[in-house]
Parts: structure tokens; sequence; C-alpha cells
């Protein structure tokens, strides 16, 4: 394994931004950067053994600060949605910025995509190498309660398994949901056909419907017989266009999620799988989160060049989330979100990545 740390830019207010790569013996490689604990690259061979870049992202920081898109961001403390941006907690209500309509999104206007990590650790050994990231939430900060010391530890191994380990407390009650944000093209980024002829698999029975501003209703709703039905591989574009479907209508297709488990498991269970016919690449999607949220791009609209100096246009790339369900903060019904001091956070991510190997 190598682990290489380097510069990647300077923030207006004159820091430095750090780019940490990890590469492995078998032609993988990831990018993390400093900046949002942003996964900026992932680099994997297809089945003829030529590498390619299988997210979306840029090659310089100024587009991650000019227009800011969540690729490949750590977001938190509240990934997804609140309604109306408030909940109560023991009974209090907080007030967090309204930055998606009425409603909060991915931790508010300066949420943990947008922040500069501290650099713990980086370090390769013969199987495998890591880098640890840190931040410090204060209390009050986007309106959450409690000071949040957070660590992100993302690691790749010679099996070619990308690892990311999110770690929070608090010293005070608070709310946590914590996820990445990576947009997956296994296909390659910039490539001709997007990301809509992937075939995927997700692990669940049933999803959560939403209404028209992409708030869940509480109903758990069963995919069978739905556009939601993802218990067999099929194509991501199969039944992306369905009108007659309210939900896909609310989505501009998928951007819901699927209930794969009703908690927080103690080990890592299969959410999905992600397959690309062409390159032969997949990639299996495993955390300990109940939900994962799956958004098949809907509103990347052609504004957006990207690092191989292509428009990122709708269904470009497809992103997978594993975390607590949208709202939760505000529904008894869902897994709780809440955080007590003496108690870990944690969301372990791994996404297994299979090179050049055919789907099934």
């Amino acid at each position: 394994m190598e682990a290489q740390q380097s510069h990647f830019g300077t923030l207006p207010d004159g820091r430095s931004v750090d780019a940490i790569t990890l590469m492995n013996a078998r032609g993988v490689s990831a990018t993390i950067l400093s900046y949002g604990a942003t996964l900026q690259s992932v680099i994997a061979p297809d089945r003829a053994g030529k590498g390619a870049e299988i997210t979306l992202g840029h090659s310089t920081l100024e587009p991650y600060l000019s227009k800011p898109e969540y690729f490949g961001s750590t977001v938190g403390r509240f990934a997804n949605r609140i309604a109306q941006g408030r909940f109560m907690l023991d009974g209090v209500t907080y007030d967090t910025p309204r930055n998606n309509g009425t409603h909060a999104l991915h931790g508010g206007v300066v949420g943990f995509d947008k922040l500069l990590w501290e650099v713990v650790e980086v370090r390769a050994g013969k199987d495998s190498g890591h880098v640890v990231l840190r931040h410090t939430s204060p209390d009050g900060d986007q309106g959450y309660p409690g000071a949040l010391m957070v660590t992100a530890t993302f690691s790749l191994n010679e099996a070619n398994v990308l690892r990311i380990d999110y770690a929070a407390r608090t010293d005070r009650p608070t709310v946590v949901n914590i996820t990445n944000h990576a947009y997956w093209n296994l296909a390659g980024e910039g490539s001709a056909h997007g990301a809509m002829g992937h075939g995927l698999v997700i692990a669940a029975d049933s999803y959560l419907p939403v209404d028209a501003a992409l708030i869940p209703t509480g109903e758990r709703r069963q995919v069978a017989g739905t556009a939601f039905d993802f218990r067999q591989p099929r194509m991501i574009g199969e039944r992306l266009r369905e009108a007659e479907d309210q939900q896909i209508l609310f989505g501009r297709g998928y951007d819901h999620n699927w209930i794969v488990q009703d908690r927080v498991t103690p080990g890592l269970h299969c959410m999905a799988r992600l397959s690309e016919p062409t390159s032969g690449r997949s990639l299996e999607l495993w955390s300990n989160q109940p939900g994962v949220q799956f958004y098949s791009g809907n509103f990347l609209d052609g504004t957006t060049v990207g690092r191989s100096g292509r428009l990122y246009r709708q269904g470009d790339a497809v992103v997978l989330e594993p975390q607590n369900f949208p709202d939760a903060v505000n529904r008894p019904d869902f897994p709780s979100a809440r955080l007590d001091p003496g108690q870990e956070y944690r969301n372990v991510i791994e996404f297994r990545i299979s090179p050049g190997i055919d789907p099934e």
C-alpha cells in the first residue's frame, strides 16, 4: 500500500487544503481532501485492466468553493432533510438553517462539507492504508445543541475495500446523522452513457414515500409491483420515467430512502450492489445503518463542468448514502437520531469494489 499527502489548494483565508491518496497494488486508489472530508477521486481498472475515475468531482479546489454540490462530501451534522429546519429535543425547540426551500438539508448552510478538517494521521501498511480526519463542531453550530467531536477515517486495503468510518461524541444531548455523498459512475466519469444503464440491487422490501418537498410522509410502502423494486438486479433507467408514479414525479427520478433495517445494527449488512456491464466493474455497499438514500442524479443540469471537461447532466451518476431516515428527528416511529454524552455515534460504510468482474 502507498499513502501520499500533498497540497491541493488554498482557501480564501490562506489555510491549506491537503489531498491524501491511498493506493493499492491492484490499481485501485482513493483520494481524500481535508476540505469537507471529501472523497475527491476513486480510480479502478475495468475488465481490460484500464483504470478510470469512477466518481464525479473536480481536479482543483475552486469549483468545490464556488459551486458546492456535495461531490464526495461528508455531510452532517444531520444528513438529508429536516422538515421546516426544526426539531424538538427534551422539550426545547431548535431551528437550523432552511437551505432547501423551507427545509434544512445536509446540516445547514455551512455543514461539514464546507469546513476544513484537521488531518490527524496518514499511514500505509502492508495490506492497507488510511487517513484520519477530525473536526469539532461547537455548541450551537448551525442551530444544533452540544459540542460534537467527529472523526472520519478513510481506508483502502488490498481486497479493494474502501471504508469510511464516521464516529462522533457530544457533551450534551444532540442529534446526529453523518454520511458520504459520493457520486458513482462505474463506466467512468465523463462517459457518454451516464449511469442509467447500471444494474442495481437494493436489499429492501419497503421505502419511504415523500411529499412534493421530498419530506417523508411517515408511510412505509412496499416496493413490490412498483418502480422502487430493486430486490433483483434491474437497470436503473428501466422505470425512471414512469410519470404515473407520483413518487417519481416528486423526486424527478429516485431521491428516496429505502428501509434496509429497522435500526442501526452491531455489524455491517449489505445494502446495495451496483454493476456496469461494459466495463465489468461492480460495487457492493455495506453499512451498519438502517436506511440507504438512493439518488439518481436528477438535479445535475449541465451547468457544472467536471474533471474530464465534460458537462454533468441528469443521470450521469448515482448516489447511495447509508444513513438514518430523513427527518428522523421529527418522527418518533423512525430510528432515533439522538446522541447523549457517554455514547458514540458510528456510521461505518464499506464500498467493496470489484474491478473488471462481470456482473451477475
